[in-house]
């Protein structure tokens, strides 16, 4: 006997936006409603047989695969789309993803995660409340602005970040902390980016209608997702730029500092050479040496390297070498 898998939650969905909630998941909608919304997590126990017997095999193994990227695309008279929201669960970085798989037709609505998706259960409370879209295209209009709102939210965080980073780099009290961060910032950018653009193709794939027909109000409501979805790429792209300057500008200060200081080693050892050739010379052990029986030629090789050093000093000053 095959398992009948467990749904996080499953609505019966009148045309008036009223829903009932379902004990047991089933494809076919009751008389009258206007379509069924189940929604699953992909480590529930017997749902690959079941969705496989219920559904297209294109569609299972979509909600199924274990790597996805943002994609809509018609099939089997249905349509197939995975998109991507902010991780907004404890202890987790918002650029870590969560995936959103969904198999939507005109009257029925499959979705599966793998982590909670604040979004969805957003939608949820909605449909319990008694005010979910009265039809399926609405169901994931509404779920498409409800991961790109919350994916705004996380940009615009970046962008003060990124704001905060070049007061800090370009005024002139760059620290570790700032230099840090800098890198981290940079990180989080190129994560969030992987996956809002491809999902900007595939909200403006559903804006246009190719695979499935909105209402006027759905489409109206989606093309301006996509449209949110579209500035939330391009402020990725500006912050990137930023942040690729700001740290042209650390590594070119590193560069100057460290090419000061080789200078000024280069010129203290210029300024010690001569001094250690003389001390060398008479610092050796062998009969002859001059001053050996003076008790004052310790003191006179030591002014006259006093003096050699000063003299060094000041022909580098007066050529500006230092």
């Amino acid at each position: 006997m095959s398992i009948v898998p467990e749904p996080i939650c499953a609505f019966e969905v009148q045309s008036a936006g009223k829903a009932v909630a379902l004990t047991a998941a089933g494809v076919a909608k009751a008389d009258g409603s206007a379509y069924r919304w189940l929604h699953f997590d992909r480590s529930t126990e017997g749902l690959e047989p079941w969705l496989r017997a219920h559904l297209p095999a294109a569609s299972v193994d979509a909600l199924l695969q274990a790597e996805t990227r943002p994609r809509s695309d018609g099939h089997d008279g249905g349509l197939i789309v995975n998109l991507r929201g902010v991780n907004l669960n404890p202890e987790s970085d918002p650029e870590d993803m969560v995936s959103l798989r969904l198999w939507v037709t005109g009257d029925l609505v499959v979705s599966v995660r793998l982590r909670k998706i604040w979004a969805v259960d957003e939608m949820r409370q909605r449909v319990e409340a008694g005010q979910a879209p009265g039809t399926t295209q609405g169901l994931l209009a509404a779920i498409a602005d409800g991961l790109t709102r919350r994916i705004e939210t996380v940009v615009i965080a970046l962008e003060e970040r990124t704001d905060a980073l070049e007061e800090d780099i370009l005024g002139e009290s760059v620290g570790e902390v700032a230099a840090h961060d800098l890198t981290g910032c940079r990180r989080t950018v190129i994560k969030l980016r992987r996956f809002i653009n491809p999902q900007r193709e595939a909200l403006s794939a559903l804006a246009e209608g190719r695979d499935m027909e909105f209402s006027r109000q759905d489409r109206a409501q989606m093309r301006e997702t996509a449209n949110r979805s579209a500035r939330n790429v391009e402020a990725l792209d500006t912050m990137r730029e930023r942040l690729m300057i700001l740290q042209d500008h650390l590594d070119t200060q590193q560069a100057r500092a460290m090419s000061r200081n080789s200078y000024l080693l280069s010129v203290i050892a210029a300024v010690f050479l001569p001094l250690g050739f003389l001390t060398g010379l008479f610092g050796v052990n062998v009969a002859g040496m001059p001053g050996v029986e003076a008790s004052s030629a310790f003191w006179v090789l030591s002014g006259v390297s006093a003096v050699l050093g000063v003299v060094l000093f000041a022909v580098f000053k007066l050529s500006r070498w230092l």
